[in-house]
């Protein structure tokens, strides 16, 4: 089965995390592998993680917990800040 959803970041959080619009709920159904791929503005990650995941610092994963939206994160950092990502930026998720 493959797929894609269409969102934007919706919001910055505290520590620079980017907060999509995308429901947990619509990836239900979506592998959590590398033949994930999310899109954010010009930067790609592959795969879902939860937020207790074990990748490395400046990783930019996406991150998918029960009744919570996507949201994609650097590792350790700022994903707004050192990608330069804002409110409104374009995120696509394709499997």
């Amino acid at each position: 089965m493959s797929g894609t959803l269409s969102g934007k970041v919706v919001e910055i959080d505290e520590t620079g995390n980017l907060v999509t619009d995308i429901p947990g709920d619509q990836l239900s159904g979506a592998p959590r592998d590398a033949t994930l791929r999310v899109v954010v503005d010009e930067h790609e990650t592959y795969g879902l993680y939860p937020a207790d995941h074990s990748q490395p610092a400046m990783t930019l994963v996406a991150i998918l917990d029960a009744g919570e939206p996507l949201k994609v994160v650097l590792v350790g950092d700022s994903a707004s800040a050192m990608l330069g990502v804002q409110v409104g930026a374009l995120v696509e998720v394709y499997w």
